[in-house]
Formats: C-alpha cells, sequence, structure tokens
C-alpha cells in the first residue's frame, strides 16, 4: 500500500521585522514601535532609522533588544571617536552616543527636555533656550575610575565598567578626558601592577584644576582607594609616578573625609570664573562640575537670565561650594546661600571670604551668608524664616526641589499665613534631571503662580544621553 505524502512542514519563523525609530530616550535606547503596538528600545538604533534587532528583554507591552541590521540610515549616524565604544561584548560602557552627530545630540536632549516638561508637568516654556555646549571630546575634568587586578592575566584593568556587565572593559585611551589623562591610563596600569596593593585599591578618582590665572589644565589630582595601609615601597613608586608624570596623588582609606595629600606642597586644586574674578577652590573628592568649560558658560547664562540688580537680594538653594553664590555675590546687595550640609555650608564660607581677601579693591563682593538646612523637609514656616529675596537660584540634585518649591505652592494658596513676606519675583532653576524638573515645573505654574518664561538643555555631557537643563519662572 502506497501513501500518498503529507503536505504538512514544519512552522516558519517569523519574518524579522523592521522598526522604524521614531526617538531616543534618555538611556540613549532608540525607540519605537512594532506592528502589534508594543513599545521596543533598540540600542545603537538612531531616530527615523528602520533596523531590525535581537530581543534581549521583552514584556506583554514592550521589549528591548540591539540592533542588527540598518536599512535606512539616519544621516546624522557619524563613526564613533573612541575605540573601545560599541555594542559588543567588552565594549566600554560609557558615551553610549557617540554614534549620533554632536550637534544632533544636543536636539535629541532638547526634544528630551521639552517632552518631559509636557508629559510630566503640563508645562510649555514660551521661549527655548539656544543650547549650550562645548567641546567635544576632553572635556572631562572628574572621573570616577574602577581598578581591578586580573590574576589570569596578570594585568590591571583601569577605566569604566563593560556594556551592561560587572567586568570592567579592557580601556588603553579616553577620549573624554583631557588628552594628557588619557596617555597616562596605560602607565597607571602598570604602576598599580607593580605594587604589593595591586589587589587593594579598588579605585581611582580624577580631578582637575585650572592653571592658576587660566581656564587651561593645571593640577591634575589622582586618589587611590587603598583598602590595606600601604607598604612604605608602594608609597616611594607613587612618589616617583608623580614627579614623572606632573600629577598630584591624594590616599583614601575609607570614605572621602579621610582624603590627604600624599606630599604637601605643589599648586592646590581651584578652578576659575573668570567673568566674575572669582577662584573657587576645591578638594578631589568635592562635588563639582565634571565639565569646567560648560560651568563657566552656565554660571553666566544663569546670572544673566535671573538679571540680578544692585538692590536685590537671592536666595541661592542648594549652594554647595559656592558655584553661583560667590558670581551672584558679585551682583546683588546680599546673598543667602543654603545647603544641606554643615561642612559644604563652612566650605562655601570659607570660598567666600577667601575670595573677598584676595585682592583688596578687585572683588565687590556683597554680604553673603551661608545656613544649613534641610532642603527636602522644607515647610512653609521654615521658607518664610529666611526672609523674602527678590530672586532665587535652585540648583538641585537629581532628586530635585520638591519640598521648596511644594512650600511655595502652599503659600501661593493661601494654606499658611504669610504676613509681609513676599514672593521672589524671578527663579532659575538648573536641573540634571529633567523629568524632577518637570514635576517642580508643573508646581509651580499650576499652583505656585508662575509662568515658564525659558528652558532649554546644556550639554554638559557630549556623548551621554544625561540631560542637563536651565528654565526661567517669573511670577505671573
Amino acid at each position: 500500500m502506497t501513501h500518498a505524502k503529507s503536505n504538512s512542514s514544519k512552522p516558519q519563523a517569523a519574518e524579522p521585522e523592521w522598526v522604524r525609530v521614531e526617538s531616543m530616550d534618555l538611556d540613549g535606547q532608540g525607540v519605537g514601535h512594532k506592528a502589534d503596538g508594543r513599545v521596543v528600545f533598540i540600542e545603537g538604533a538612531l531616530p527615523f532609522e528602520e533596523v531590525l534587532h535581537q530581543v534581549q528583554r521583552t514584556k506583554n507591552n514592550w521589549e528591548q533588544g540591539v540592533v542588527t541590521a540598518v536599512r535606512r540610515e539616519s544621516s546624522q549616524r557619524v563613526v564613533p571617536g573612541c575605540p573601545h565604544f560599541g555594542l559588543h561584548v567588552g565594549a566600554c560602557g560609557g558615551c553610549k552616543v557617540q554614534h549620533l552627530e554632536a550637534s544632533a545630540q544636543v536636539a535629541v536632549k532638547q526634544r528630551v527636555l521639552e517632552d518631559n516638561l509636557w508629559h510630566l508637568g503640563k508645562v510649555r516654556p514660551e521661549n527655548l533656550l539656544r543650547a549650550l555646549h562645548g567641546p567635544s571630546w576632553h572635556y572631562r575634568y572628574r572621573a570616577r575610575l574602577s581598578v581591578r587586578y586580573v590574576a589570569k592575566k596578570e594585568t590591571v584593568l583601569i577605566g569604566f565598567h563593560e556594556r551592561k556587565s560587572r567586568y570592567l572593559a579592557d580601556i588603553r585611551i579616553c577620549p573624554v578626558l583631557p588628552e594628557k589623562v588619557s596617555r597616562m591610563l596605560l602607565p597607571l596600569r602598570d604602576l598599580i601592577g607593580s605594587m604589593a596593593a595591586r589587589d587593594t585599591c579598588p579605585q581611582l578618582e580624577l580631578a582637575c584644576g585650572d592653571e592658576p590665572g587660566t581656564t587651561r589644565l593645571g593640577t591634575i589630582a589622582l586618589v587611590l582607594r587603598h583598602l590595606e595601609p600601604l607598604a612604605t615601597s608602594d608609597i616611594a613608586k607613587l612618589k616617583a609616578f608623580a614627579e614623572q608624570h606632573g600629577v598630584q596623588w591624594w590616599l583614601q582609606s575609607k570614605g572621602p573625609d579621610t582624603v590627604r595629600l600624599l606630599e604637601e606642597g605643589g599648586m592646590p586644586l581651584a578652578y576659575e570664573l573668570p567673568e566674575f574674578g572669582v577662584v573657587m577652590p576645591f578638594k578631589p573628592t568635592d562635588f563639582t562640575q565634571v565639565n569646567p568649560h560648560i560651568n563657566r558658560a552656565l554660571v553666566g547664562k544663569a546670572l544673566r537670565l535671573l538679571d540680578v540688580e544692585k538692590h536685590e537680594r537671592v536666595i541661592d538653594w542648594f549652594c554647595g561650594l559656592g558655584n553661583f553664590t560667590l558670581p551672584l555675590a558679585s551682583r546683588a546687595r546680599e546673598v543667602l546661600g543654603i545647603e544641606g550640609s554643615d561642612q559644604l555650608v563652612r566650605r562655601a564660607r570659607s570660598n567666600f571670604e577667601a575670595n573677598r581677601a584676595a585682592v583688596p579693591g578687585r572683588l565687590g563682593l556683597a554680604p553673603a551668608e551661608f545656613v544649613e538646612r534641610n532642603l527636602f523637609e522644607i515647610t512653609p514656616s521654615t521658607l518664610m524664616a529666611d526672609g523674602a529675596a527678590d530672586k532665587w537660584l535652585v540648583d538641585p540634585p537629581r532628586e530635585g526641589a520638591f519640598a521648596l518649591v511644594k512650600a511655595l505652592a502652599d503659600l501661593h494658596q493661601d494654606l499658611v499665613p504669610r504676613g509681609d513676606w513676599e514672593f521672589p519675583k524671578r527663579i532659575v532653576y538648573v536641573s540634571c534631571n529633567p523629568s524632577t524638573l518637570a514635576r517642580d515645573a508643573g508646581l509651580l505654574v499650576h499652583q505656585a503662580g508662575y509662568r515658564c518664561t525659558h528652558a532649554g538643555v546644556i550639554n554638559m555631557f557630549p556623548h551621554t544621553a544625561h540631560v542637563e537643563s536651565i528654565a526661567v519662572f517669573e511670577r505671573a
């Protein structure tokens, strides 16, 4: 008996689906939609491209993957400037958007800011500010580098982690660091590899200052985190390296408070704000802006937007070391700097006094007071206790300034008697997180009686998806 052949066959694999990328998210991933409506996040894909991707994670209404092919390439796609960039295993996990042309990166960030303001805060700024941007390479004057001795390879790795991995990338140069520091990475690997403490030094922190009287690269400080006391021979090797390469070693045995200079003398760390005649001393573990070129432009832009007059009192919320407070003192009648740490308050006060005494008659700095407050538990009563000010400068961390603007909103809605206390006429808000800026902007505009007159981005971190921004609020 013969049997007819079956017409059945193995199931056909689904045809790969080309996805049109619509935008880019805060992690530098292309964002699009599949035919079934699911959102897809694709590493390595750029807006307006058509791409295939390999799925790495999937949920009911979204999936995430890595680009595998590009059918319609963006005109803004460029060859990355760093040899360690890529989507492959072992690639450095930093600077995720090097494949996007530098000015297009800024445009994407502007769109992210506008989208956050509208979708999260229901706020549309009346005017968009021209983006602040500067050098795209060799801009990073601060960095925290991991250090690891790999016994199997008998080598030390120094740098950033691999993409989506706990392992360190094998970095030999880093084009976003100052050129002198980038060229120093391999000698640093050799140095630490030769030390007895090579297994107990997990971190190296970089902080660069300005050459005195200029804005050129000056002091290069390297902070070595060591878990065990260093041997005399290791100390000698560090000193020899410092002399050969012109760097300053600091040692850190535990927390940031334990940092100490290896050898006294040498040039102190400081950066300059020449537009205001201000010099800002700092320690290598202090928080200062990563990009000093953009910081100088940012301080000038913020003060022009605030438009402080000589008869006005100004409050600088989240004042830090005085990055904005000291320049404000060159413009205002009186400045109050408020910070959440007593240590920072003392440092800001010291920086102010040092600048006031530096060259008598050169700096016309107005009186400045610095106080400590818990900036995440502000109430209307504590807000009024610091007195009224004509204008505010607000520069919070990523968490934003919710308690501050909520207290302002409560006062506007007459939930608390305010007596003769007056609202600031203008607020300039500098943000490192567009989502918390949008949340706070929503409160200021819809509940506190302000208009958002201007907003724009500051490209503090080229080749990354990080969005720094600035917004101006006027009393309606």
